[in-house]
């Protein structure tokens, strides 16, 4: 039980740093933080960012390389993203208004960010 508890925290620790990469590398963009691990009913959302009327809804993924994160969201991760994107805007109608999209965010172990702009679609 105590190596799976450790495993978790680490896990987390992980999964907070890397989103921290990530934010830090999509304010140097110009992106505004709206919300951080936002939980809806339909799932949960890393990252909510805006900029100039254009609202992102942002997966995090970090694995050792690049190339690991890019293949480690699944079609159900994907719906259930979708999901929970479409809950936040229903409980936040006023953003958007220049549009929104799905971006995905690939951090390495070395803290390399890459942005999969536009990831996901409805369809």
């Amino acid at each position: 039980m105590r190596d799976a508890t450790a495993t978790r925290r680490a896990s987390e620790a992980r999964g907070r740093h890397a989103e921290g990469r990530a934010e830090a590398a999509l304010a140097a963009e110009g992106f505004v933080t709206l919300a951080r691990r936002v939980r809806t009913g339909a799932g949960e959302i890393d990252l909510v960012v805006a900029r100039g009327g254009l609202l992102v809804f942002v997966e995090v993924k970090a694995r050792a390389t690049l190339g690991d994160a890019a293949f480690a969201l699944g079609p159900r991760q994907q719906a259930r993203l979708m999901a929970a994107g479409e809950a936040w805007m229903a409980a936040n109608p006023d953003q958007g208004a220049e549009g929104v999209r799905f971006d995905v965010l690939l951090v390495d172990a070395a803290g390399r960010v890459r942005r999969i702009a536009d990831a996901l679609r409805a369809g």
